[in-house]
């Protein structure tokens, strides 16, 4: 999307802005909040700007006209949640939204910025679920912001390594993050926000990117709070190092029939995006550079090096199902045996005792938990734990248990998919899963953002709204003080101690319960550092 250089012809001045590069112009919605949508934070990543760093955003003259989302990153359509409001999809598509209560650029509010989930190769800051008009109308400054994806954000390779002035490549989607954070700083002032007090926050790979913002050098420094919903990069798999990444780019790009640099960059995105489809193609993510990452952010958060930052942040209650560990096979006791036998081999005894399996019903919840554990509770387990004993600030661990209502009647045979997604009757290929018993991946983030109403498949209750309620002023709370407590909410103690850590279990009624899970995330770690 070309940026428009040309003023308009007619001003609503009442909505305009100055940023840094120029004047941009927005709406005024229904409740009063002033949104800006599509606004360039860096150059577009297209030609020889593919796979480099995110480069300044070219001055502007005249006024920039910011009514409607940009672009959304190059990406296949993966997961079936996904409701996208973008102006299409391009490789030119870093852009963020803002929408702010501020009446004028002197009020000085917290400020949010909130990275959009899709396992690094999906997703997009339209998409309704991150909204941030309700956000804002509890005193926020609200913004979502675009990074690229896939291959396009994430290839690694010794000539980008070898061109680059920092002698690294990949993790190109991590820097758009932290080039649109010095956006805020350097801009957000304007819109009425406070660039001293900006809380960064995600789900699923956007948690991953908290947690990546939080442990680089450069932009470890641009927040003030962090907020993870599902998932770290402290994970059970360590990141791959630069030097395996290379080798993994060049395979691909030698599949793709590219033996050079320029030949990669010369294949249309459209083609390099459905080259990313062939069986055994890998998945592209974040990588230990030696730049963003000096070293792994394990060992950066180990050593107290990562943002001294206060952190909220946890995970549900069915993050991932049972058949990930006993396959197709029955949910009985001797089969959930067999499949933690072949697991964990002579540690098998252990797991199932942290595990246990005394009866179906029994097994089906242990194999749901292992599967969840495996998946995502234990890196986000482990990133709060390791912030505790070396961030040095506040730390509030939450476990979220709200399962969702029934799907509406309207959307006929549609059933649940994976990562929360929707599977229609015609997908004959989408993975469909058993009906859910707890709160499964991604099922929180309308309730978290306040936006309930924009979700048009689900039955929400008044029930529904009050999670919403209790969980978003946690939320907003902790982006505007530091500390999810307030008027009205079940008190949250922050974590103290491995023995007695004490957890925040939100659902209809919400309350604390002290850790009883420590031993699981300790075993699965020593199990998966043979």
């Amino acid at each position: 999307m070309a940026i428009a250089q040309a003023p308009k012809t007619t001003s609503d001045k009442a909505n305009q802005v100055k940023t840094a590069n120029g004047l941009v112009e927005g709406t005024t919605e229904k409740s009063g909040i002033r949104s800006f949508k599509g606004i360039p934070f860096a150059a577009p990543p297209i030609g020889d700007l593919r796979w480099r760093e995110p480069q300044p955003v070219k001055n502007w003259t005249g006024v920039l006209k910011t009514d409607k989302f940009g672009p959304r990153a190059m990406q296949r359509p993966i997961f079936g949640d996904m409701g996208f409001r973008s102006n299409g999809m391009s490789e030119d598509c870093l852009y963020l939204n803002v929408w702010t209560p501020a009446k004028s650029g002197n009020e000085k509010l917290p400020v949010l910025v909130y990275f959009y989930g899709g396992g690094f190769v999906a997703g997009d800051g339209s998409e309704a679920r991150y909204d941030g008009e309700s956000m804002a109308q509890k005193g926020i400054v609200a913004l979502t912001v675009n990074y690229r994806l896939g291959v396009f954000g994430f290839l690694a390779h010794p000539e980008l390594t070898k061109e680059s002035p920092n002698k690294a490549s990949g993790n190109y989607g991590l820097m758009d993050q932290t080039a649109a954070l010095r956006w805020v700083q350097q801009n957000i002032a304007a819109f009425g926000g406070d660039p001293k007090r900006v809380t960064i926050a995600g789900e699923s790979a956007g948690s991953f990117a908290v947690s990546a913002q939080m442990a680089s050098p450069h932009s470890k420094n641009l927040i003030a709070g962090a907020i993870g919903e599902s998932g770290s990069l402290l994970s059970l798999q360590p990141l791959m190092p630069l030097s395996q990444a290379e080798q993994t780019g060049v395979k691909f790009a030698t599949d793709a029939g590219a033996n050079s640099l320029a030949a990669l960059r010369a294949i249309p995105a459209e083609q390099l995006l459905e080259a990313t489809a062939k069986p055994g193609t890998p998945w592209f993510s974040a990588i230990v550079d030696g730049y963003f990452f000096p070293t792994s952010p394990a060992d950066i958060f180990k050593a107290g090096q990562q943002a001294h930052v206060p952190l909220l942040g946890g995970w549900n209650s069915e993050e991932m199902n049972y058949r990930f560990i006993m396959g197709q096979e029955a949910p009985t006791t001797e089969n959930y045996t067999k499949a933690v036998q072949k697991l964990y081999g002579d540690k098998a005894t252990e797991a199932l005792k942290l595990y246990p399996a005394s009866s179906e019903n029994e097994v089906t919840q242990s194999a749901t938990d292992l599967a969840g554990d495996r998946f995502i509770g234990y890196s986000t387990w482990k990133w709060l734990d390791v912030h505790n004993q070396t961030g040095g600030k506040p730390v509030y661990r939450y476990y979220y248990t709200r399962p969702r209502p029934p799907m509406k009647a309207a959307m006929g045979n549609a059933a649940p998919g994976l990562a929360g997604g929707v599977v229609k009757n015609t997908d004959a290929n989408a993975i469909k899963m058993p009906p859910a018993t707890g709160a499964v991946h991604s099922a929180e983030i309308e309730y978290a953002m306040g936006n309930l109403p924009h979700n048009q498949v689900y039955e929400w209750s008044s029930d529904d709204y009050k999670v919403s309620e209790t969980m978003q002023n946690y939320f907003a709370n902790f982006i505007k003080t530091g500390n999810p407590n307030g008027k009205g909410l079940p008190e949250w103690p922050v974590m103290k101690n491995a023995k007695g850590d004490q957890v925040m279990y939100i659902d209809v009624t919400s309350g604390v319960q002290t850790d009883k899970n420590r031993a699981r995330y300790l075993f699965l770690e020593q199990a998966t550092t043979k």
